[in-house]
């Protein structure tokens, strides 16, 4: 028997706001996205997109900043030959005291696997919660935009993170921002193995 909800709210229907301005054109790789906000699912749409990039072999390089590199994708990204995933390790939490030694180190560190990347010539570079070593002041801005510079019309590039400045906006192809509406973490449920992490 088929049930309806008489009482559920009418929905009314999404447009897109933006005019589309010219014609249609091929653009070729080297657009820049962000994706970012308080809301989850940043690297898990990063990841999206990595596996389909690579579905098309296509070049695919991730690097992970301020993550210790133990999310369960990652043993997948070892079973992908196009993918080549890279992680400085552990990182530990940034606590209220600021950045110690090791966050500065994991974020130049990880930079570099980034610049690595760019010169042996990847399709796609997913520079996964780069934005939040801005948050934190591990790397500094002119270094993010460097890396956004050296990959403009070139190589796909994708930045992650809570935050993207100004600067790094205007830049941006694509601008995504994921907003928190309800998460279980809030009702008291930990973290699950394999949907969270």
């Amino acid at each position: 028997m088929l049930c309806l909800n008489l009482n559920r709210k009418e929905v009314e229907p999404i447009f897109y706001p933006q005019q589309r301005a010219g014609f249609i054109k091929e653009k070729g790789l080297g657009l820049f996205h962000v994706y970012y906000g308080q809301g989850v699912g940043k690297t898990t749409r990063a990841v999206g997109l990595a596996v389909r990039a690579a579905g098309y072999n296509l070049q695919v390089d991730i690097v992970q900043f301020m993550k210790s590199g133990t999310s369960a994708e990652v043993s997948i990204f070892k079973r992908i030959p196009n993918i080549r995933y890279r992680c400085p390790g552990k990182h530990p939490f940034i606590m209220s005291q600021g950045p110690k030694p090791v966050h500065y180190e994991h974020a130049e560190k990880a930079l570099g696997f980034a610049f690595e990347a760019i010169e042996r010539g990847t399709h796609l570079l997913i520079c996964d919660e780069i934005l939040d070593t801005l948050v934190f002041n591990t790397l500094e801005k002119k270094q993010v935009l460097e890396l956004i510079e050296k990959c403009k019309g070139k190589i796909e590039l994708v930045m992650t993170g809570i935050n993207a400045p100004a600067e790094i906006m205007d830049s941006a192809d694509y601008a995504t921002e994921l907003v928190q509406v309800k998460h279980p973490y809030y009702s008291g449920a930990r973290a699950r193995e394999g949907i969270e992490y």
